[in-house]
C-alpha cells in the first residue's frame, strides 16, 4: 500500500464529497425538516444528470441546462407530494412509486440508452474530474463546489427564515399545531419535497458533468449515501451548538467524511463490489450511536427532590 496513491486520490474524494454534500442537503430537508422518508431521490439523482447532459449535448448553454435539471427534479418532488397529500399514499410508498416511474422517464430522456457521455474537450462543463489538478484556481472543481455549497446554504438559511420557510419547518415539527395556526400543511409538504428534489437534481447535474456521463442507474443507493452524510454530520457535530446554517453545513461535511473514509477503505484493499454493504453498515452504525450513547453512557437522572432538612 503506497501512501502517495492515497494522497493523490483524496482530492477526488473531496470533490465527490462536496457534490454529494449538496445532495445530502436536499435529503436533510425531507428527513430532518419535514420528517418524511422520501425515496424519490434515487430516481431524481439520475433525472437531473440525464436532463443536464442531454441538453448540453443538444447545444444549450450550461446555465439553462442546470436550471432545467433543477425544474425536472422539482417536478418529480411535486408528483411525490401529490401522491402523498392528495391521494393519501404514505410518504415512503409515494417516493417509491415516483422512483419507479422515473426509471422509464430517465430512459426516455437519455434517448432509450442506458447512458450518454459528454467530453470536457468538446463541451463547456462547470466541473470535471480533469479539473481537480493542473488547472487555474477558478476552474478547480473543489473550489467551485465550495462556492456553490456556500451560496446554497446561504440561500436556504435566508429562505427558512422567511414566513413560508418557517411554515415548512413548523409542518415537519408539529403538523397538527401548524394546521391549528392556519398553515396549509399539504402545500408546505409539497413545496418542501419540490425544493428537496430540485437540490438533489442539481447535485445530479454536477455529478454527471464531474464523471463525464449520465447513467440511468447513477442514483441507485443515493438515499443511503444522503442519509449517511446527514447522520455522520449530526453525530460528529452533535456537541457543537450551531444555527440552522451550521446544521446544513454539517450534512455536507458528513458527505465529505463519508467519501474520504470510502477512499481509505478502498486503499486498504476492500473489494469495490462490497462498497454498498460497507455503506449500509456505516449508516447502521451511526444511526445506532445516539441510542447506544443514551442507553450505556449517559448518567441516569436522579429521582426525587432535594432531601428535607
Amino acid at each position: 500500500m503506497n501512501i502517495m496513491s492515497l494522497l493523490n486520490a483524496l482530492p477526488g474524494a473531496c470533490a465527490q464529497g462536496l457534490i454529494w454534500g449538496i445532495m445530502a442537503i436536499g435529503v436533510y430537508i425531507t428527513y430532518k425538516i419535514l420528517d418524511l422518508a422520501d425515496l424519490t431521490v434515487d430516481g431524481t439523482m439520475a433525472t437531473g444528470g440525464a436532463v443536464c447532459i442531454m441538453m448540453i449535448r443538444a447545444g444549450h448553454s450550461l446555465g439553462i441546462s442546470l436550471i432545467c435539471a433543477v425544474l425536472a427534479g422539482a417536478l418529480a418532488g411535486l408528483v411525490t407530494g401529490i401522491f402523498h397529500t392528495s391521494m393519501g399514499i404514505p410518504a415512503i410508498l409515494a417516493g417509491i412509486l415516483t422512483q419507479l416511474g422515473l426509471y422509464s422517464v430517465n430512459l426516455r430522456i437519455l434517448g432509450n440508452s442506458s447512458n450518454q457521455a459528454v467530453g470536457v474537450d468538446k463541451y463547456d462543463l462547470l466541473v470535471s474530474l480533469r479539473y481537480i489538478k493542473g488547472v487555474p484556481f477558478y476552474q478547480n472543481t473543489i473550489l467551485i463546489c465550495i462556492v456553490i455549497l456556500i451560496i446554497l446554504i446561504a440561500l436556504l438559511y435566508w429562505f427558512f427564515g422567511t414566513e413560508l420557510g418557517c411554515s415548512i419547518r413548523a409542518t415537519g415539527s408539529n403538523p397538527n399545531m401548524s394546521r391549528a395556526q392556519g398553515i396549509n400543511t399539504n402545500f408546505c409538504k409539497i413545496l418542501g419535497l419540490m425544493l428537496s428534489n430540485g437540490i438533489v437534481a442539481f447535485a445530479s447535474a454536477l455529478y454527471a458533468q464531474y464523471q463525464g456521463f449520465a447513467d440511468v442507474n447513477m442514483g441507485r443507493g443515493a438515499i443511503v449515501i444522503g442519509l449517511a452524510a446527514v447522520i455522520i454530520g449530526e453525530v460528529i457535530f452533535s456537541r457543537v451548538r450551531g444555527n440552522f446554517a451550521f446544521k446544513l453545513f454539517s450534512a455536507a461535511l458528513g458527505a465529505i467524511i463519508y467519501y474520504i473514509v470510502l477512499q481509505v477503505v478502498l486503499w486498504l484493499g476492500l473489494n469495490f463490489n462490497d462498497l454498498k454493504l460497507f455503506s449500509a453498515l456505516v449508516v447502521a452504525l451511526f444511526l445506532a450511536i445516539p441510542y447506544l450513547k443514551g442507553k450505556y453512557f449517559n448518567k441516569p437522572a436522579k429521582k426525587g427532590g432535594a432531601p428535607r432538612a
